[in-house]
């Protein structure tokens, strides 16, 4: 009984896992099967005709596969960087700093944390296409420069830093935004993996508003250029659709398991009070 409780808790887990696993492990068998095999049922590993070339080949050659990719590294940098400047000092004001509102502010961000892009997806659309900003990478990245959610995760990461450090900081001449930025976050950087993975993977993967603001293949980021590839090959040839996805997967699968050690602490630092 007592070996059975301690598999127990693996075992679940271990189901889990193949249940989520299970769409990505599908979607790279169907990309190198041959289109007589695609509706084959069978989780065999190798397929009975291997066509992993061809439909690999089609992925990357139907469409400027390269120029989605290099979209999506364009927009989910941008956003990264405007993101992690704009909330790392917002975060270590309503951490570290004591000011009347403070409280007040903070109950803000955590509300705003309830409003989905989409109930601002219409505004939104309606002054970036009277600023005549519409097909450009200012207008995948504008609506995500501010982030509450990290505001609030670098919040929770923060307050447990030390304020006799902080304190000693000023002492010798530090300011505020040299404590915050060489001092606060340096000792915070698993967080700031852990938000960096959250907000690459949530961007790369977004289709609701670049299909809104793009309509030029030239610009559009990895799920929008699926979607054009989709129209070109009128969904038939789901093989090279399969590689397609798996090609523009493979990037955010490497990231995190390249980051998921300090995903992993960062996730925890953020419970530490």
């Amino acid at each position: 009984m007592a070996r059975l409780r301690h598999y127990l808790p693996h075992l679940v887990l271990a189901l889990g896992a193949a249940a989520m696993l299970l769409p990505f492990y599908w979607m790279v068998l169907t990309s190198i099967r041959s289109p007589s095999e695609i509706f084959d049922v069978s989780l065999w590993p190798v397929p009975k005709t291997f066509s992993g070339g061809e439909n690999y080949a089609q992925a990357a050659s139907s469409v400027p596969m390269a120029r989605f990719m290099l979209n999506g590294l364009i927009v989910c940098g941008g956003i990264l960087a405007v993101q992690v400047l704009t909330s790392v000092p917002a975060a270590y004001a309503l951490a570290k700093l004591r000011f009347p509102g403070r409280r007040i502010m903070l109950a803000l961000v955590i509300a705003a944390l309830c409003v989905p892009v989409q109930a601002l997806a219409l505004p939104l659309f309606v002054g970036l296409a009277r600023a005549q900003l519409l097909n450009t990478y200012f207008a995948m990245m504008a609506p995500f420069f501010l982030s509450v959610f990290a505001i609030f995760l670098f919040h929770q990461s923060f307050r447990s830093y030390p304020d006799e450090i902080i304190e000693a900081a000023r002492m010798d001449g530090f300011s505020e935004m040299e404590i915050c930025w060489r001092l606060v976050l340096r000792g915070s950087l698993p967080s700031l993996a852990a938000f960096a993975v959250f907000s690459v993977v949530a961007h790369w993967n977004d289709l609701y508003w670049p299909m809104i603001v793009i309509n030029k293949t030239e610009l559009a980021p990895p799920p929008l250029g699926m979607l054009f590839f989709s129209d070109a090959e009128t969904g038939a040839n789901y093989g090279a659709l399969m590689a397609g996805a798996t090609i523009i997967t493979a990037p955010i699968v490497l990231c995190f398991l390249l980051a998921r050690r300090h995903f992993i602490a960062g996730i925890t630092m953020t419970g530490v009070k």
